[in-house]
């Protein structure tokens, strides 16, 4: 005798679906409406080794999502008119990051208005039970770039003992060391950030997928993050110690294949094994408790009004930045480097040739100077008639380096007369020192930051658009001590404000 067994079937209730296909539609339209920043995302995923890791991050979160569906299905989606609050909100961060010129805000915004778009038209408690999936969606937008400066340091602080340990002579110049017969550079691919940023989402999964206690969540993401930090600075001592004992060639191949493909693998299974006989949560446990989300009893809307309005919240902000869009300050045709008291013009140096990197810029101007006593300056002055994406005045890749650039820099120097200053060197070996103002919507300052809001407040609420980059550099020579020259040069050249202003006219 034969039983026919009925097949288990998942059957997704009528609203369900209905809440979820103007989700999807509003989700598509919002994409498309900020579509440069998606395709910037999406570039910077495929191509960037640093965030790479980000290319998992939606599968992973669609992952999450699916788990719950049991709990989800328990619940009754019913749009809620204050989640547009969110979308708002992220608006306003994508205008601030278009205004400023900050990738980062412009990205983190929109995932924020697809956050808020998730809580209006399928409600607070929904968005409460998918928490975790919607906070985890942060881990797309790529951030992290300021933790390569510390981490360098911490590098190179944990490499040079272990290299005396093994009877290794080394020398350490900021980020350059002198190990035996060759010399390396601890550079930002090298600091472990894009190690240290992989594995940071890495353990917020695992944190909230294997425990239930906070405390053991912490720590284990304590372990998480500095198991990787120390990791890598015995990958960079083994790749110094096995140049030395080999060849640069051979160890410094053998170390991208390992550091790639093997290093972070074997890194990850021991914070696991570490971590597991403290998960206390198991893999069937319901990820949350449905008979504790009720739907709203107040500010609910209907459907299609709340699909509306979001779309309308967020259309706000591209609209904003159209209206202020294409402000630029005239400037004539031809501009010219300023006279210094007591400084003359002289060729440029071919021992040592450099020049700040502006491809984008409206004007740029390059000359030598040089004094009674023989110190010679070099005056960079890049000039922008307004800024926008893809041209602006502080963004990677220009400046002082360029990417790929034959100058390294070795280490930042104490300001000189409110100049952001860096010493770098390049084969030769060649030293400069280079020092930096900006002036921007009528302020002087050689902070990034500042220059972004500077950026900021020009394009949102008027101001001077244009912005100027002054760098002064002068060589390493010998007897010569380049900071000081750079110094003469800018109390002759007087004022940044003033200086700048005359080169504008």
């Amino acid at each position: 005798m034969t039983v026919a067994l009925p097949r288990s079937t998942f059957a997704m209730p009528a609203i369900w679906r209905r809440h979820l296909i103007a989700l999807a539609l509003v989700a598509v339209v919002i994409l498309l409406l900020f579509r440069r920043d998606l395709d910037d995302l999406l570039t910077i995923w495929w191509t960037s080794t640093t965030y790479s890791h980000c290319l998992f991050i939606a599968p992973v979160v669609a992952w999450l999502v699916w788990a719950r569906r049991a709990e989800l299905a328990q619940l009754q989606p019913q749009s809620w008119w204050p989640g547009l609050a969110l979308v708002g909100a992220g608006g306003f961060g994508w205008l601030l990051g278009e205004a400023a010129g900050v990738a980062f805000a412009r990205q983190f915004g929109l995932v924020m208005m697809l956050q808020g778009a998730v809580i209006t038209i399928l409600g607070p408690h929904v968005a409460r039970g998918l928490a975790f999936p919607l906070a985890y969606a942060f881990f797309m937008v790529p951030f992290g770039e300021s933790l390569e400066p510390p981490l360098q340091a911490v590098t190179v602080a944990m490499v040079m003992p272990l290299l005396h340990l093994v009877g290794v002579p080394a020398e350490v110049d900021g980020v350059l060391i002198h190990a035996g017969r060759y010399y390396f550079e601890v550079a930002e691919a090298c600091s472990g950030s894009k190690f240290v940023l992989s594995m940071l989402a890495y353990g917020v999964l695992v944190a909230n997928v294997c425990f239930r206690s906070w405390t053991r969540r912490a720590l284990f993401m304590v372990v998480a993050l500095v198991v990787p930090i120390l990791a890598n600075g015995v990958r960079a001592f083994g790749t110094i110690y096995a140049a030395d004992l080999t060849s640069l060639e051979a160890a410094t191949g053998f170390d991208h294949i390992v550091y790639g493909w093997v290093f972070f693998g074997l890194v990850m299974l021991a914070v696991m094994a570490a971590g597991w006989r403290w998960f206390d949560r198991a893999p069937d446990d319901p990820a949350f408790d449905p008979s504790t989300l009720t739907p709203p009893r107040r500010h609910r809307l209907a459907l299609a009004p709340a699909a509306l309005l979001v779309l309308a919240t967020a259309a706000i902000a591209p609209s904003w930045s159209g209206a202020i869009a294409g402000r630029a300050q005239p400037l004539p045709p031809r501009l010219s480097l300023p006279q210094v008291p007591g400084w003359t013009r002289a060729p440029v140096s071919t021992r040592a040739p450099w020049e700040p990197h502006y491809p984008t810029a409206d004007h740029r101007l390059f000359g030598r100077y040089v004094d009674r006593q023989g110190n010679a300056v070099d005056l960079a002055v890049a000039v922008f008639a307004e800024q926008h994406e893809g041209k602006e005045i502080v963004s990677y890749g220009t400046g002082v380096l360029r990417e790929g650039d034959r100058w390294i820099r070795v280490a930042d120097l104490a300001p000189i007369d409110g100049g952001s200053a860096m010493r770098m060197t390049a084969p030769g070996p060649v030293e400069r020192v280079v020092a930096t103002w900006y002036r921007v919507g009528g302020i002087v300052t050689n902070q990034p930051i500042t220059v972004k809001l500077a950026t900021l407040k020009a394009r949102l609420i008027g101001g001077e658009p244009a912005a100027v980059a002054l760098h002064l550099s002068a060589e390493t020579r010998p007897g010569r001590d380049p900071a000081v020259a750079v110094a003469s040069f800018r109390a002759a050249l007087g004022p940044i404000d003033q200086a700048t202003a005359r080169i504008l006219r």
